[in-house]
């Protein structure tokens, strides 16, 4: 499945979220998008995360010291996205007229999937191994990085998944653990390296913790205040990202 593809069912989905590229190119600042969008300053970094993990290429760049804070704007990638994402606009005028009957619509939206999981990121099946009844399933991430996800072997059928089928890999928050990078890792896991961008400390319960990896996607994690300080873990530091296998989910286009 192409780029367009993938994004174009994310446009169906979430229109608020494509079209905050728009504002982004006319604003040339996050804190002004998210306003002109309707969104909430971290909502539209949620969408921009979102966004870059589900493209090959990052849509939207930070800018360092731009005016107004959270300065960014889109590259060429992302222009490229805009454009569809107008055309796609056209079109879709173009349906709403030929729809028959409301309930035509409302049949598609059930029809399109959404999901609880925070990161979701895009790759391609890059292998297939058979684990009894289940299957271990490799991608490859963007700029090659490797992520193992472990499914039944019903499900690898049903999703008629094969090498160089396109996926996307959802992980819920709270099933990655992060360690300093002096800890060893836990061997059979996945492990990511990246580095924390950002913690959004809760008063009761686990703090947000947006981590940037080397490809430039970034994951959010979930970890209490005094795991992160027994792992010395904070703002700009590197940091070690285990997931167990089994707790990488596999959704591919309908």
């Amino acid at each position: 499945m192409s780029l367009p593809s993938l994004l174009s069912q994310h446009i169906v989905r979430r229109p608020q979220r494509i079209a905050l590229l728009q504002h982004i190119a006319e604003q040339g600042s996050i804190t002004r998008a998210a306003k002109s969008a309707g969104l909430s300053y971290k909502a539209a970094w949620d969408a921009i995360d979102e966004l870059n993990n589900l493209a090959q290429k990052p849509l939207v760049e930070r800018v360092v010291g731009g005016k107004g804070g959270g300065g960014a704007r889109l590259s060429s990638e992302g222009e490229r996205v805009l454009r569809l994402y107008q055309k796609l606009q056209a079109l879709q005028a173009q349906v709403l007229e030929a729809a028959e009957d409301a309930s035509d619509l409302d049949l598609l939206g059930r029809l399109m999937l959404r999901t609880s999981a925070r990161n979701q990121l895009h790759g391609t099946v890059v292998a297939i191994e058979a684990q009894g009844r289940n299957d271990l399933i490799r991608l490859k991430l963007a700029q090659g990085i490797g992520l193992d996800a472990q499914i039944t072997h019903d499900s690898t059928v049903h999703l008629e998944l094969q090498p160089g089928t396109e996926v996307v890999a959802l992980i819920k928050a709270g099933w990655l653990d992060l360690l300093g990078t002096d800890q060893p890792a836990t061997p059979g896991l996945n492990l990511l390296n990246g580095t924390i961008e950002a913690i959004l400390h809760a008063d009761d319960g686990p703090s947000e913790v947006r981590i940037s990896l080397l490809n430039g996607h970034t994951l959010c994690a979930l970890a209490q205040a005094l795991h992160l300080r027994s792992q010395n873990l904070g703002v700009g530091k590197p940091v070690q990202v285990q997931c167990a296998p089994s707790n990488v989910l596999i959704g591919t286009p309908l």
